[in-house]
């Protein structure tokens, strides 16, 4: 069985896969800025379809619009600490969208004793 570890805060940053910073991906800018913050972790998403701002639909079904497709950075950390890091994006973004969730966070095998989670 699982346990919950405790309360966190889920930073999802949702912007294009072509938003770049100083030439550089903008996800990957994000991901690296808080590694460097020492939050506790961070995941990329690629979306297959979606749209935003503009209004217009990007899909990875078509080719001639396969470009520009949505992208979601997940931060998971400590309240205090995501809060932190949000003056980064600040500096980060011009466009996108930032949303911020309470979460409870569950590890997966923790508290059986056993490290596939069965027993022992």
């Amino acid at each position: 069985m699982t346990s919950p570890t405790g309360d966190a805060l889920r930073l999802t940053v949702l912007v294009g896969e072509n938003d770049t910073w100083r030439h550089r991906p903008l996800y990957s800018e994000i991901v690296h800025r808080a590694h460097a913050a020492g939050l506790a972790g961070a995941s990329v998403f690629r979306g297959i379809e979606g749209y935003g701002a503009s209004s217009l639909v990007h899909t990875s079904r078509l080719l001639s619009l396969s470009d520009g497709l949505p992208v979601a950075v997940v931060v998971v950390d400590t309240e205090e600490r995501v809060r932190s890091f949000l003056p980064e994006l600040d500096a980060l973004m011009t466009d996108g969208l930032v949303l911020l969730d309470r979460c409870e966070v569950i590890r997966p095998g923790r508290g059986t004793g056993t490290r596939d989670g069965g027993p022992r």
